[in-house]
């Protein structure tokens, strides 16, 4: 089959490779339909993410048509359509019964690997480095799943494979970016990065009650779309972030802060973006956290910082006294998919979310290296990658 596969910084590959095979009786093999490049992809493309290996297929935002089951598999059967999210969950182990299901204790195979960089293991995901179980990708036109019986999502006939691709991360990353903030009708939220997963985030505030909402992000095509679904919009290259935002809560700033960004954030101070990227070549950090300094500056006191952009290691020059001082709570991680699929899947259908305006480009998994590079590099006004096989 052909797939997306990695070969090392800026070096993705559309390459044939052997197909998936059933290896558990919970398994399903599907047929990819419709995959996407995430933001989240590009921390491996640019080399940011420990754990990848030369030739692993990448890929986690992606659902098609179940082909092939196991024999213990009862969810689903050939035919079905399905979202696959993004983390594997096995539904029986005490974090997947507590709703905590991107910390299933079960589904990473490389647990150990792991272990020894977080503490604890966390649960595997598709396409995405050998710390996180070392599984092939959704970028593939054909997908081992395992646990089937429990992580997809059944698409309901009437939808097409564009309204309901995003069900698999970006919009359950949006709306639990959202939930952190336990948002009240007085409350201002600000949102830092106008991606995906920030337009995700954008809808879920305005949908949770939010008065208003404030989008931070430098992309004018990004912008545009951010402020016609209703946000109050910042280009950090061309006014002070901290001066709008005290400016539009009347000096008390903002009740909560939703980094959308994570580990490859960029200051619109040249010289703390220089130095963060200087400590990031003599390896002394990995992550570049201008976001998160930014937002415990200027959240209000006993505000709520949430975290859904991703980060992958070490951060320097944290504030963290001013967090400690403001009373700031901190709530963050990987998204639990499956607490949140069907409550969004009936949205979809009401209409509540807007999942395809922002969709810039089309292609096949042949056009995939050259538009992870267009994404990356948000040429040609790209905003949001879809691939079909």
């Amino acid at each position: 089959m052909k797939a997306i596969t990695w070969h090392g910084k800026h070096d993705m590959r559309c390459e044939t490779v052997p197909d998936p095979k059933i290896e558990d009786g919970r398994d399903v093999i599907i047929k990819m339909t419709a995959c996407a490049i995430c933001g989240s992809d590009l921390h491996f493309y640019d080399g940011f993410m420990p754990g990848m290996e030369s030739g692993d297929i990448v890929g986690h935002e992606f659902m098609g048509e179940v082909i092939e089951t196991g024999r213990d598999t009862t969810k689903l059967k050939v035919g079905d359509r399905v979202v696959v999210p993004f983390t594997i969950v096995c539904g029986e182990c005490d974090q997947c019964k507590r709703g905590n299901f991107s910390v299933c204790e079960r589904s990473n195979r490389n647990a150990e690997m792991a272990a020894k960089m977080f503490g604890h293991p966390t649960a595997g995901l598709y396409g995405y480095s050998h710390l996180t179980g070392g599984y092939s990708g959704g970028q593939a036109e054909y997908v081992r799943v395992p646990y089937a019986d429990v992580g997809p999502v059944k698409i309901p006939d009437g939808l097409s494979d564009e309204e309901v691709l995003f069900l698999g991360d970006i919009l359950p990353t949006g709306w639990q970016g959202a939930k952190n903030c336990d948002i009240k009708p007085t409350d201002t939220v600000a949102i830092w990065g106008a991606g995906p997963v920030g337009l995700f985030a954008l809808q879920s505030a305005i949908i949770q009650g939010a008065r208003q909402v404030v989008m931070i992000d430098e992309v004018p095509e990004r912008l545009a779309i951010a402020q016609r679904m209703g946000a109050i919009t910042i280009d950090f290259q061309n006014e002070s972030t901290v001066e709008r935002l005290n400016e539009l809560t009347g000096g008390k700033g903002p009740d909560a802060c939703i980094d959308c960004v994570g580990m490859e954030a960029h200051s619109g101070y040249e010289a703390e973006h220089l130095y963060d990227r200087a400590k990031q070549m003599i390896m002394a950090e990995t992550d570049r956290p201008h976001v998160l300094r930014e937002m415990i500056y200027v959240c209000r006191p006993g505000g709520v910082i949430s975290v859904p952009g991703v980060y992958g290691g070490l951060v320097d020059k944290i504030p963290f006294g001013a967090a400690m001082n403001k009373s700031l709570t901190f709530r963050m991680g990987q998204t639990h998919v499956n607490k949140w699929a069907d409550d969004l899947l009936g949205r979809i259908q009401e209409g509540q979310f807007d999942t395809t305006s922002f969709i810039s480009h089309r292609g096949t998994l042949e056009d995939g290296p050259e538009l992870y590079k267009t994404f990356r590099d948000k040429t040609d006004n790209c905003t949001k990658v879809v691939l079909t096989a």
